[in-house]
């Protein structure tokens, strides 16, 4: 499992194309060269992208789901919507498609930020509002959310 680290600024060009960071492709190896997944996120207004290893981590549970209830079914299509394979080009750029970029909000300056194993790419206004919080509040969410991990 890749986990990665960093978040980065980056501009799109004419084409929706972005120089995908240096960072990212160093720690991510050679499962760099087999491309990637993009999405969109499930609770957030971004991309998400996968290294193709991990997509194929993430859609082996989703694949666990009944089709025959209709909230799996349902939830698999709104989950599938719009994912795509994404490709490095030979100068290390990223072409993001343009109804995935609609989705996100994203126009010319973006963050592409890690989330443990995935990136998520947002528009650099939205992400700057994201992330903009009380520290209170943060504080309130990670008693709530990490406080009952045993730790070992």
């Amino acid at each position: 499992m890749i986990n990665i680290l960093g978040t980065y600024e980056c501009k799109l060009d004419l084409k929706g194309r972005l120089m995908f960071p240096v960072q990212f492709k160093t720690q991510m190896g050679e499962s760099v060269s087999k491309g990637f997944v993009i999405k969109r996120s499930i609770f957030k207004k971004c991309l998400e992208v996968f290294p193709v290893s991990h997509w194929q981590e993430e859609t082996a549970l989703v694949s666990k789901l009944n089709m025959f209830k209709k909230k799996n079914a349902e939830f698999i299509t709104k989950f599938m919507a719009g994912v795509k394979p994404l490709e490095l080009d030979g100068t290390g750029r990223m072409l993001l498609p343009k109804d995935l970029m609609k989705y996100g909000g994203i126009t010319k300056e973006v963050v592409l930020t890690s989330v443990v194993n995935r990136i998520e790419i947002w528009d650099k206004e939205a992400y700057e509002k994201a992330v903009d919080f009380d520290p209170d509040d943060f504080a309130d969410l990670a008693e709530e959310v990490m406080g009952e991990l045993e730790t070992e």
